[in-house]
């Protein structure tokens, strides 16, 4: 079975994700929202459609002071959705607020991004275990939902019991993590160079090969035009020497100019008078 392509030919993409920003109504709340109304607006946004990224609102200062203190669950909550898993979900509930079955699904689906993150082709297996789901059909469901929510594109390989991701939505990252996204960044910059080098030393053997291949055909080509000059000169030379043979075989005998006494010249004689 060929594997089951569910990539969208709408126009939004994952590259709406720099020009629609619909994260920026709540932050704009957020400025004005204090202890209780910013909790409210956690709440909110954890089941805002669209909304998957949090990091701008957790740098909010009415936000952050909501770490300590009576509402500091809702704060861990957003936090969790921002850089954690659903599987850190399930391994410490009390921690959390307990989410909706909306909620679930959200960060299930931000599960699936993390995932496809370290690997591009995510076998059923483990995004069964990652995802506390029970049979596979469930899985496919929820992968394709993910598909058209734009939170990854790829396809589901059915016969291989795998999902393969092209490309996958970029989750919030931690400040501690900025060095390992500069080593990242740095390999690929090598690696980058390493196949340009790789380029220029093809295009230079290969120019070699070109200017190597001009200069035999020249060659070529300027024996072909020797061979047929000399072929030339050496017919010409041929039908020159053939010519003036035949023109001394059969050329008329001029006539002497000594004129012949008629035999009976003598007989006649003139008469003195």
């Amino acid at each position: 079975m060929n594997p089951m392509s569910v990539d969208r030919d709408e126009p939004s993409s994952l590259s709406s994700f720099s020009t629609n920003h619909p994260l920026e109504q709540f932050v704009l709340l957020a400025k004005g929202a204090k202890g209780f109304a910013c909790a409210e607006l956690i709440k909110q946004v954890l089941e805002a459609p669209g909304v998957h990224v949090f990091g701008e609102l957790l740098e909010m200062p009415n936000i952050k002071e909501l770490e300590t203190g009576p509402y500091a669950t809702h704060y861990k909550t957003l936090n969790l959705f921002a850089y954690g898993t659903y599987k850190e979900y399930l391994e410490n509930k009390s921690e959390y607020l307990e989410l909706t079955p909306v909620q679930c699904k959200k960060l299930q689906h931000l599960t699936i991004a993390t995932l496809a993150t370290q690997e591009k082709c995510i076998p059923y297996s483990v995004l069964l275990k990652e995802l506390d789901i029970k049979n596979v059909r469930d899985l496919e469901d929820l992968i394709i939902e993910a598909i058209y929510a734009d939170i990854i594109h790829g396809k589901l390989d059915q016969e291989c019991k795998r999902v393969e991701v092209d490309v996958a939505l970029g989750r919030d990252a931690r400040l501690e993590d900025a060095s390992g996204i500069a080593d990242v960044l740095a390999d690929w910059c090598n690696a980058c160079e390493a196949v340009l080098s790789s380029v220029d030393r093809h295009i230079q053997r290969a120019n070699h090969h070109k200017q190597k291949a001009l200069r035999h055909q020249q060659g070529i080509e300027q024996e072909i035009s020797y061979i047929k000059k000399t072929l030339k000169t050496q017919a010409e030379n041929d039908e020159s020497g053939a010519g003036g043979g035949s023109e001394t075989h059969s050329a008329p005998k001029k006539a002497s100019g000594k004129s012949k006494t008629p035999r009976n010249a003598s007989k006649f004689w003139h008469k003195n008078t």
